[in-house]
């Protein structure tokens, strides 16, 4: 199934996107259709998280990826199912809504929604580090998120933040990476 994501990705036009802050550059990549089950956003969601983990290169080894939800998430009820190759487990932990902190145990960083203050004050603490960033609520990508996730009717998609990408320890794969030159 990852491969599979991974191909239709990249086969896809890529489409940049104006940004709106010279020093973001972003993309939005192909659509995924939503699954036809009961809480298919979520299984979505799940999936999408799922292709940019098993994409995703940490400085040093992890047998679990800790996986922090902050804010009101609307689909992440589906997170903790994951299971990357290896036999690697996501744990989901909630970090409590007055924590603008990002605990040591966080590999990646789920934002749901919340005051854009408190989750620019947390993608700052993962600025720099080895979290993955991923934003539920903010489109524009605004916060400064490497990941943003687009919701419509019938497929989720993301965009992909250059910069936030580059800043980080975290390596993404190339071919994902690739998106962002429009497939070049």
């Amino acid at each position: 199934m990852r491969h599979w994501l991974l191909a239709a990705l990249m086969m896809a036009p890529a489409v940049t996107l104006a940004a709106e802050t010279p020093w973001s550059a972003m993309v939005v990549p192909a659509l995924m259709p939503l699954p036809d089950q009961p809480d298919r956003v979520a299984a979505a969601v799940a999936r999408m998280v799922d292709a940019i983990f098993t994409y995703t290169r940490w400085p040093a080894p992890r047998s679990t990826i800790g996986l922090c939800v902050a804010g009101k998430a609307n689909y992440a009820d589906q997170l903790d199912t994951i299971t990357l190759d290896g036999a690697r487990a996501v744990e989901r932990r909630m970090l409590p809504s007055g924590e603008d902190a990002l605990p040591e145990s966080c590999d990646a960083l789920y934002l749901g929604a919340m005051d854009a203050t408190r989750a620019r004050r947390l993608i700052a603490d993962a600025r720099g580090g080895p979290v993955v960033t991923i934003a539920e609520t903010d489109t524009g990508c605004r916060a400064g998120a490497m990941f943003c996730l687009l919701f419509s009717a019938n497929s989720l998609n993301f965009q992909l933040n250059i910069d936030a990408v580059s800043r980080s320890t975290v390596r993404i794969d190339p071919r994902v990476l690739r998106l962002s030159r429009g497939g070049g």
